[in-house]
């Protein structure tokens, strides 16, 4: 088991709100585990969508790649409730040749339900694929691009340590 890291601090460039349905919460009444990963889905369509000018998977007629979801990790820091406002956040960690991380923190912003708080954090994996060939194929450097200047940062290219 690896040593439980800090949530990730700093600025998030997209912020995406998220409404906790009574679908989303488990017998205890808090937001069941597995409904993370969906709201980190929802966070990177969104990101995809405010950096692009159009919703994933439209818009990139001719194009023959694409990306995938390679790996998901979620570390879990505070229950959040039924009827509580959160906020998933989403930024580009680092790209590589094929692949590139995105980072997520979830965050209740506070209500009468509970205070400000950290719910979730975590990170993905993207890699870039072929329609066609349904082959691993380098990033566009259009896309790499795309997110620099969405971030208004240079992104690390490559993997941070994962320890780190």
């Amino acid at each position: 088991m690896s040593p439980r890291r800090s949530p990730p601090e700093g600025k998030f460039r997209y912020r995406h709100p998220i409404e906790v349905r009574f679908a989303d919460t488990d017998a205890m009444g808090h937001v069941n585990n597995a409904t993370y990963l969906t709201y980190f889905e929802a966070a990177r369509a969104g990101y995809y969508a405010a950096l692009a000018g159009t919703p994933f998977g439209h818009g990139e007629t001719g194009r023959r790649h694409t990306f995938l979801l390679a790996e998901a990790r979620v570390v879990y820091r505070a229950p959040a409730f039924f009827g509580e406002p959160l906020v998933c956040e989403c930024r580009a960690a680092w790209l590589s040749r094929s692949s590139f991380g995105l980072e997520y923190r979830v965050v209740a912003e506070g209500s009468v339900v509970a205070p400000r708080r950290v719910i979730a954090d975590g990170d993905t994996v993207q890699v870039m694929i072929d329609h066609a060939t349904a082959r691993v194929v380098r990033m566009p450097a259009d896309l790499a691009q795309l997110i620099e200047r969405f971030e208004g940062r240079s992104i690390p290219a490559q993997l941070p340590s994962p320890l780190a």
